[in-house]
């Protein structure tokens, strides 16, 4: 994967000010530790930071292509999946090429197809194409929204990056937020509303859609629906079709000129990706599949199982790697460590996070890249085949509201005085009736088809979302790049379309998915009832969150009081949490990881020198 930024002005002559793109550039300097490249011109500048994957010679960039007299100049972060299917539907239309890079290949495609090759090709990416001859920018985000991509607009000037911090970088755009900032951070985080930046001059790109910027004028498109169509497979069909869809997914993913591993923590989802993965290494004479898994020093002793979390993982991720005879590595987290990276997370994302979810994910890419560069992970599968308590908890089904983050009301109970009055739960509120008036219905369908298809499609947009940025975030603040193939379109647009009867087969959570896996993993693990993401349950990381909140609570110049209430927020903190009685968001910010999310809060605050307007 890359890092991409770029600096558009049609009224001043820029091409002096390099300077400035190369102070952005740099801030992604992780997300592309191999080399830098710069395109300069009177209206126009674009930087690149490249981590080589595939073609480290012919994939250099920005990459410069001429058509007709007609000069393309492309910055581009992600992977093409289908490359060869595309590059020869061009080589038909007469062009040859120079690489064996994807980057070429989307440039060329772009070339011939104009926003339309956003219909041809498949993966996951960003990317922007200046067109010298128009003084036109065209931006674009992959249709699952895997790779970021912020923009922003301000005083004739567009910047765009893969992060905010590299927006910021830029001396037009400062750390400002205002109360929908704050609406942003306290009613919806960890998650986000689409497009937006959490910043009062940053947006971001949404999944699926295009922006061409010319004229000075932006025009922002939405390219990719999802649509509710008529189901016409039985079971048997489907199950057949959602093995077959999940394998093409793996494969088209292992493509890479460097070393491949898997995320395993002996869940049904990376459990099926890696068994796939380790079948596809012995057939084509790649070697054995290293796989990799995470947990906490002294979990074990710690660990109490619940509806959210009914079984460790460790000892599942074993007997899947013995399964498929991988080369298998666990990575065992010391809790001080996951509590001193809960910084180094924030730093990662720009903002604050699911506390100590992000940081032992950072922690654990950090490991990997010691020895890898690219990984698949099991995203996603739980979004689009129902994997979640609230797929089937009838409360949760019928919640008029998020139903992972059900405490807007105790959320806004711990605003400061000042913004005690800030309508949360109303924004909120008006964040979920938006995309619910959004969701694609079948004429005729049952109201409970109706509502379950609603269900789906929040979790694409909203909570899918929001895992998707943290694993962008983790890995690629260690150069790893991590690929999902569950978020493969193809998957997806299949899935959303799947009767309940069939997805939910047996009345369990995925199970449609289950059965069809039958044969390729083991029925102990088939049979399995899910267990999302570990966290830690050792006392230790408790007692530390609580000693560095009430460190922070005892500063009374901690910025963190300009949002919270501090007898709300010390009531949570001496009570390890315990007195916010919902979980903050998901299934697991809850406790002590609740603690961590005000540690977080606090560190942005600081370290990013937020300031607050009305």
């Amino acid at each position: 994967m890359c890092g991409i930024a770029g600096w558009i002005n049609f009224r001043e002559n820029i091409s002096d000010n390099i300077t400035s793109v190369e102070k952005m550039t740099d801030k992604l300097e992780k997300r592309g530790p191999d080399n830098s490249g710069f395109y300069t011109e009177e209206n126009a500048i674009l930087g690149h930071r490249r981590l080589v994957i595939v073609d480290a010679e012919g994939g250099a960039q920005p990459m410069t292509r001429y058509k007709g007299g007609h000069k393309y100049v492309l910055v581009y972060n992600g992977e093409l999946y289908n490359t060869d299917e595309v590059r020869d539907d061009l080589i038909k239309l007469g062009y040859k090429f120079e690489s064996y890079s994807d980057t070429e290949v989307l440039l060329v495609a772009y070339m011939e197809w104009g926003e339309e090759a956003l219909k041809h090709i498949n993966g996951i990416y960003a990317f922007g194409v200046w067109n010298q001859d128009e003084k036109s920018l065209f931006l674009a985000r992959d249709p699952l929204g895997v790779k970021p991509l912020f923009y922003s607009l301000k005083n004739n000037n567009l910047l765009f990056a893969s992060q905010i911090k590299a927006l910021l970088a830029h001396p037009i755009v400062e750390p400002v937020i205002n109360k929908e900032g704050i609406m942003e951070i306290l009613g919806l985080g960890p998650a986000r509303s689409l497009g937006n930046g959490v910043f009062r001059d940053i947006k971001e790109i949404p999944p699926a859609h295009c922006m061409t910027y010319k004229d000075g004028k932006v025009i922002l498109k939405e390219y990719w629906k999802l649509e509710a169509k008529s189901h016409e497979e039985d079971y048997e069909q489907t199950k057949n079709t959602t093995r077959n869809l999940l394998i093409d997914a793996v494969e088209r993913q292992l493509v890479s000129d460097v070393p491949v591993c898997t995320f395993l923590s002996g869940g049904l989802d990376s459990s099926a990706i890696s068994a796939i993965a380790a079948e596809y290494y012995k057939r084509t004479g790649r070697g054995i599949l290293p796989t990799y898994s995470i947990d906490y020093r002294d979990n074990d002793k710690y660990f109490q199982a619940n509806l959210f979390q009914p079984t460790s993982d460790q000892i599942f991720a074993e007997i899947m790697a013995d399964y498929i005879g991988s080369k298998h590595h666990t990575v065992i987290l010391e809790n001080t460590e996951l509590v001193k990276a809960l910084g180094d997370a924030v730093r990662a994302n720009d903002l604050p996070g699911m506390a100590d979810i992000d940081s032992s994910l950072l922690l654990f890419c950090r490991e990997i890249r010691k020895n890898e560069t690219v990984a698949l992970s099991g995203e996603c599968a739980d979004e689009i085949f129902g994997g979640y308590p609230w797929f089937t908890r009838p409360e949760d089904i019928n919640a008029d509201t998020f139903p992972w983050s059900k405490s807007t009301k105790e959320r806004r109970e711990i605003l400061s005085k000042e913004f005690l009055n800030l309508p949360l739960e109303e924004y909120v509120h008006q964040m979920y009736t938006d995309t619910i008036n959004k969701v694609p219905k079948l004429k005729g369908e049952s109201k409970e088809e109706s509502r379950m298809r609603e269900l789906f499609y929040l979790n694409i947009k909203w909570f899918m979302m929001t895992l998707l940025n943290r694993k962008d975030r983790m890995s690629m603040e260690n150069s790893l790049e991590v690929r999902v193939p569950f978020a493969d379109q193809r998957i997806v647009e299949y899935a959303f379309n799947i009767p309940n009867s069939i997805k939910f087969y047996n009345g369990r959570e995925k199970g449609l998915l289950r059965e069809s896996l039958r044969g390729i993993l083991p029925d102990d693990i088939i049979d399995r009832k899910k267990s999302p993401y570990p966290k830690t349950h050792h006392i230790d990381y408790t007692n530390a969150v609580q000693k560095w909140m009430t460190d922070i609570l005892s500063d009374k110049k901690a910025p963190i009081y300009q949002l919270v209430d501090k007898q709300k927020v010390t009531e949570i903190v001496q009570s390890g949490g315990k007195s916010f009685t919902k979980p903050w968001y998901g299934q697991l910010m809850a406790g002590p990881q609740l603690i961590a999310y005000f540690i977080q809060l606090n560190l942005w605050m600081e370290e990013y020198n937020i300031k607050i307007i009305d």
